[in-house]
């Protein structure tokens, strides 16, 4: 069976309208699992958004929270390997219940260990908040499996949209509740989530479906055959390293470089999510009636305009304006390249597509895990450079897409 993405996604209003009357989204299981991506959010943004509770604004020791990411990596890559056998033995509902219950119990465990307990202990924390996010993606993606065949490019709008307000949400009430709470009673807090969503799950009966076998790293390397796929692959990578990259070191970019207090970086933090949130329900609008390759390049360009606005300025505004600037030009390029990399794996399948997506956000997780590194040499400023260097990289990658797609029109052109 193949579910090809089409050329343009429809605007979230018409996306949950096509899956709402088709019968895609008439079992709750299916509402819910979807809903499960705005759970994902808060899982994969949290470490961006807690590192100013954990006093690391303060901090000159960018080591530790390269650690943090490593077990961040380390947990969702791993989780995409053994969550696939738990879905089979146990079910969609029992699955979704045990992520969401070891993502609760993460939370809780690193409100136990915050500061000032020793960094390490946050770091096996960070492993298991990592595997909670794996395992949920893998029975996430098992049980909309019928709502992507139905309209595949609807549901990946409907699931970017629930993540964006994941993130949103997570810097929003971290930031809100700074100066009110304790870092511990704040994380209390945030474990709550998983913990009703868990409760939920465990309520909900979902479609049945035959377990696929999950998807190893060596099939899926195995697709990249072509060099339009291993330059589409290496986009992925980089655009994704470029928006976690902003997404786990902003808030510290600007209280140390800026000086602004935790609670207006995490703010931004916030604005950042909205912008890109809120950029690509808009691009929905824009796909239909726009050059895909121009919205593309210019979100690039865009994008290190923003980049180089945050590295120069010197106040507020300008650090907003950048943000704005980078999360409204980075809002376009991924469901972009879903769609490039959809037409080049045409056949829908679970586990492949879970494999893509866990290896793939692990490995744009490398950027922020880096970044330890090279703030330790070249300061905080190399937090914005990366993705700087990064937009440069992709916009490389840009053209040679472009040259090879010229140069096999003019191979596979028939002689005259």
């Amino acid at each position: 069976m193949q579910a090809h993405l089409p050329q343009s996604a429809p605007s979230p209003a018409a996306a949950a309208e096509s899956l709402g009357s088709s019968g895609a989204l008439a079992y709750p299981g299916a509402r819910w699992a979807l809903a499960g991506f705005f759970l994902s959010g808060v899982l994969l943004s949290f470490l961006g958004a807690i590192l100013p509770s954990w006093q690391h604004h303060i901090s000159s020791d960018y080591g530790i929270i390269s650690l943090y990411f490593v077990g961040l990596i380390v947990g969702l890559a791993g989780s995409a390997w053994v969550s696939p056998k738990l879905l089979r033995k146990k079910g969609i509902a029992w699955t979704l219940a045990c992520a969401c219950a070891v993502g609760g119990s993460a939370f809780l465990y690193l409100a136990f260990v915050s500061p000032p307990f020793a960094p390490w202990w946050r770091v096996a924390g960070m492993v298991l908040v990592g595997s909670a996010a794996g395992g949920l993606h893998t029975a996430i993606f098992h049980a909309i499996s019928t709502m992507y065949r139905h309209d595949p490019a609807a549901t990946v709008n409907l699931a970017g949209i629930f993540f964006g307000l994941g993130c949103f949400t997570v810097a929003l009430l971290i930031s809100g509740t700074f100066y009110i709470y304790t870092p511990a009673a704040i994380q209390v807090w945030i474990a709550v989530i998983p913990a009703l969503a868990g409760w939920g799950y465990l309520k909900t009966r979902f479609e049945p479906h035959a377990v696929p076998v999950v998807a190893s790293p060596k099939s899926v390397f195995a697709e990249l055959r072509s060099p339009g796929a291993v330059l589409l692959s290496l986009l992925l990578f980089f655009q994704l390293g470029n928006e976690w990259a902003i997404a786990g070191w902003l808030p510290l970019f600007l209280s140390q470089r800026l000086g602004i207090s935790p609670v207006t970086s995490l703010w931004m933090l916030a604005m950042y999510w909205l912008s890109l949130l809120v950029g690509r329900a808009a691009a929905q609008w824009v796909l239909p009636r726009v050059s895909h390759a121009r919205l593309l390049v210019g979100s690039v360009i865009a994008s290190m305009f923003g980049c180089m606005i945050l590295l120069a300025t010197n106040n507020s505004f300008g650090a907003l304006a950048g943000i704005l600037l980078v999360g409204g030009s980075f809002a376009p390029i991924y469901p972009l390249l879903v769609e490039k990399i959809g037409s080049r794996f045409p056949y829908y399948h679970p586990g492949f597509y879970n494999g893509i997506f866990s290896y793939a956000l692990a490995a744009g997780l490398l950027a922020p895990c880096t970044l330890g590194y090279w703030t330790s040499v070249w300061g905080v400023r190399a937090v914005m450079a990366l993705p700087l260097a990064g937009s440069l990289v992709v916009f490389g990658l840009l053209v040679l897409i472009w040259l090879e797609a010229r140069f096999l029109s003019h191979t596979e052109r028939p002689a005259a």
